[in-house]
């Protein structure tokens, strides 16, 4: 029999790779209901104050046509990735200090099924 001795760290890295939930695996039925929340300030398509956030995911942060962005958004230099999109959504100010967004979304579970309906909307 024979026994392969890996280092601790990398039995962990490797536990926390396939232990550790993919943000894709959200809802984008439930997501599109959470977005609900936001519909006062974004749509899909455009917004009555927000950016539209039609294709939001990959796109680079501060950059829609048609919307007035914060100078701490377009100097950012994000891309909205699902990562970049749940840091943001969990906690917009701490993400981009001096950022116009001002609410959050606290439930993870929220938040991945947002992105996973923004994720539909191109």
């Amino acid at each position: 029999m024979i026994h392969l001795r890996l280092p601790a760290a990398g039995v962990l890295a490797a536990s926390l790779l396939f232990a550790a939930p993919a943000l894709a695996a959200g809802d984008a039925v439930k997501g599109k209901a959470v977005f609900a929340r936001c519909v006062a300030c974004h749509k899909a398509t455009s917004g009555p104050m927000g950016p539209s956030l039609n294709g939001v995911v990959g796109r680079k942060a501060g950059v829609a046509p048609g919307f007035r962005y914060s100078k701490a958004m377009t100097a950012s230099g994000k891309t909205w990735s699902e990562a970049e999109l749940d840091g943001f959504l969990a906690a917009p100010a701490k993400s981009v200090p001096g950022t116009s967004m001002f609410i959050n979304l606290s439930n993870a579970a929220d938040r991945s099924n947002v992105i996973a309906y923004l994720a539909t909307v191109k």
